[in-house]
């Protein structure tokens, strides 16, 4: 049977037993706080299905082994508008530009598919253009620019000297009812490039009139994509961000 004084003598062992578990639950508060704060939103990867892509993909595949990119090229990839960009390398002449861009993808769409179609090339350096298509499919500015973080950081860890830039989502006339989402989008992604020196390459303001609309002739007549004026401003917005060698 314990004395009172031998009571006494566990009490310094009971104070720090209780200050350690009190340290505990205000270490976990503080975490789950922190996590309710998160600069980086959820990754939307994990239930995003770009089969629908895969003959696209093959399509590049299969043009790679007759025709194979050169290792230390400029990769532009993402969706229709670089898809569309004919006159890519009539427009940066001298430089082993490629194209990689299909269809209507996502942001989501280029990470899935980095491994057969970024990675392998080993790029100087990728410039992407994607985004719209994940704001037009109803995803939050947010999860996009998750997404957006996770194709850098997956180009990074495999290829960490290969430069990227990112040309920002365009203004439109057929989705200008999404133009305050896109502004979202492009904040938050020309932040994350200017702390991790990345090159944002902001097209947006380019592609606007006197009027703070988007220019109505430089749209072919889906009033989404664009024409030779179109791809015009943007050429000689992404030149100057090219790795020269």
């Amino acid at each position: 049977m314990q004395t009172p004084n031998s009571m006494n003598l566990n009490l310094p062992a009971v104070v720090m037993t209780r200050r350690l578990f009190l340290s505990a639950i205000l270490a976990a508060l503080v975490a789950l706080a922190g996590a309710g704060c998160r600069t980086l939103p959820p990754n939307t990867l994990a239930t995003h299905d770009s089969s629908r892509w895969e003959k696209d993909i093959r399509a590049f595949e299969a043009s790679d082994l007759t025709n194979r990119p050169p290792a230390g090229c400029i990769l532009f990839v993402g969706s229709s508008s670089i898809r569309l960009w004919k006159s890519l390398a009539a427009d940066f002449p001298g430089l082993p530009v490629v194209n990689r861009g299909f269809g209507g993808s996502q942001l989501a769409d280029s990470v899935n598919f980095a491994d057969r179609i970024i990675l392998p090339y080993r790029p100087r350096q990728v410039v992407i253009y994607a985004g719209g298509n994940d704001l037009n499919a109803g995803k939050d500015p947010d999860l996009v620019y998750g997404d957006f973080v996770a194709l850098a950081r997956r180009i990074r860890a495999e290829l960490p000297r290969t430069r990227i830039a990112y040309i920002a989502s365009a203004p439109n006339p057929a989705r200008w009812a999404q133009v305050e989402k896109v502004k979202r989008l492009n904040q938050l992604v020309e932040a994350y490039c200017r702390r991790q020196g990345m090159d944002f390459i902001n097209v947006f303001p380019l592609m606007l009139g006197p009027d703070g609309l988007p220019k109505p002739d430089i749209f072919v007549a889906d009033r989404l994509h664009m024409n030779e004026k179109g791809y015009a401003i943007w050429k000689e917005a992404v030149a100057p961000h090219l790795v020269r060698n």
